[in-house]
């Protein structure tokens, strides 16, 4: 059983139906018209681009989420004018950490929610939801969604992983108590994996049944052990990579859990980390850590060499405060080009998620302006330039 709407906000409902049919019917309808003809507050801004103009920009800023009018203005006025200001400020997201897009909707894990937030772009609808009963969550941290809408949502607080169905219904709960403190999760064919916070190991789960099937690492600093893996990423070379938090870098192994490679140490040179949270890979090998000490995100090659940071801490359109994680999408780029440079063609999008600051996902496209020249690979930051 799933809580969307509070009952409070059906209340509230309920009487606003009463005004409806009274003399301000006409007045919402001519609001929510001025409302939806406003520009966008990412239409309103100058563009944001990585490197900046005049170089041959490889990343420009698209959008940030936050909040309802984030995807639809006109909802945002609406709730607002109604149900008051309070409640509007309760829908918007609190403390972010997991985020992910699937089928035109951007999933926002709210630890403090507690629950996910759903921007869909496609109806310009916003949803939050807290899952009550057997699927009620304490503290959610992750999610990863499986090709057919399945969920599964991370939660330290309940020490499972909790499932949700295409229509956000709540499944079924993987884990027994103390079983592990997941963090991380990561969707690959039959198995789940699962990044544990306590044993400082990943657990490999059955994705039908929840049932373990093994485990790799332990705690400790040597190749191939973790302290406080956080995050975790399935790549298209077939291999996971997790954010080894504690040990300040991100560590690659094959999917029976035998270490390949790390990358990074610790410090604050090109490549290297202080602490290190979400991780994502692209198509082409390159990998994007965000860094919650540096607060900006990490772009390496397949040797670990820095190609490009980009973003910062900050109240600007495109800064990121405290981020979390970061999740790398190809299948949703149509929905955001009408953001972009109109000669910044995207190749794939970037999203971001922070804790704190005004935006807490940020919406970054990667990909190549019209007219201008790019190297035919990508130069590592401290060989580029004359």
């Amino acid at each position: 059983m799933i809580t969307i709407i509070s009952a409070h906000r059906k209340h509230r409902r309920a009487h606003l139906s009463y005004r409806l049919g009274q003399w301000i019917f006409p007045l919402l309808f001519a609001l929510l018209a001025g409302c939806s003809a406003t520009p966008t507050k990412s239409e309103q801004q100058a563009a944001v681009f990585y490197p900046p103009l005049p170089n041959s920009p490889r990343i420009q800023h698209l959008a940030a989420f936050s909040k309802p009018d984030d995807v639809s203005a006109s909802d945002s006025a609406f709730s607002t004018f109604i149900l008051g200001k309070e409640t509007a400020q309760d829908e918007s997201v609190k403390k972010p950490y997991g985020v992910t897009i699937f089928d035109g909707k951007i999933y926002v894990v709210d630890a403090r929610g507690p629950g996910y937030a759903v921007f869909d772009l496609v109806n310009h609808r916003f949803d939050f939801v807290a899952g009550s009963g057997n699927g009620h969550m304490i503290k959610p941290i992750n999610i990863a969604i499986d090709v057919d809408g399945t969920k599964y949502v991370t939660d330290t607080g309940r020490g499972q992983v909790l499932t949700f169905d295409r229509k956000d219904r709540f499944v079924r709960a993987y884990g027994l108590e103390k079983q592990f403190k997941p963090s991380g999760v990561v969707v690959v064919l039959e198995r789940l994996y699962v990044t544990d916070l306590e044993r400082h190991q990943v657990v490999v789960l059955d994705k039908t049944s929840g049932t373990e099937l093994f485990r790799f690492g332990k705690v400790g600093s040597k190749e191939g052990e973790m302290f406080f893996p956080t995050n975790i990423a399935f790549a298209p070379d077939n291999h996971l990579y997790v954010t080894d938090t504690g040990n300040f870098r991100v560590q690659k192994f094959t999917l029976n859990g035998e270490f390949v490679r790390s990358y990074g140490t610790l410090g604050t040179g090109f490549g290297q980390f202080a602490r290190p949270k979400g991780v994502a890979l692209d198509r082409d090998g390159r990998m994007y850590v965000v860094d919650a000490a540096f607060e900006n995100v990490q772009v390496l090659n397949n040797d670990g060499k820095l190609l490009l940071f980009f973003s910062g801490p900050g109240d600007g359109p495109a800064d990121i405060n405290l981020p979390t994680a970061i999740a790398v999408d190809y299948t949703n780029v149509a929905l955001f080009q009408k953001y972009a440079d109109p000669k910044f063609r995207i190749e794939y999008l970037i999203l971001v998620a922070s804790q704190f600051g005004v935006n807490k996902v940020n919406v970054f496209g990667y990909g190549k302006m019209q007219d201008m020249d790019y190297p035919a690979v990508d130069v590592p930051v401290e060989k580029a330039g004359p």
